[in-house]
């Protein structure tokens, strides 16, 4: 999940201390987190957590709870998402 979600213009992901989920910051996207959460979710079909609920508005949270062909899906629907804005 890390090495694909760094590959997504403007996406800087936090390598994970042992939990199933990573912080990734989301400034360059140009848009709150809650904002970018809520486009993506509906345009793309790809469920975040916005970072605003853990304090900073500027991240995303993303959980690898799934298997790795569905977060390989997910991280493919998030980058063209990011490509088009």
């Amino acid at each position: 999940m890390l090495r694909g979600l760094e590959k997504v213009a403007g996406f800087s992901p936090f390598k994970p201390d042992g939990a199933f989920y990573v912080f990734c910051k989301i400034s360059k996207a140009g848009l709150d987190s809650t904002t970018f959460a809520q486009r993506l979710l509906k345009q793309a079909k790809v469920a975040v957590i916005p970072g605003k609920a853990f304090g900073r508005d500027d991240y995303i949270r993303l959980s690898f709870t799934i298997s790795r062909e569905q977060i390989k899906k997910g991280i493919g629907r998030i980058k063209d998402w990011v490509e088009r804005l």
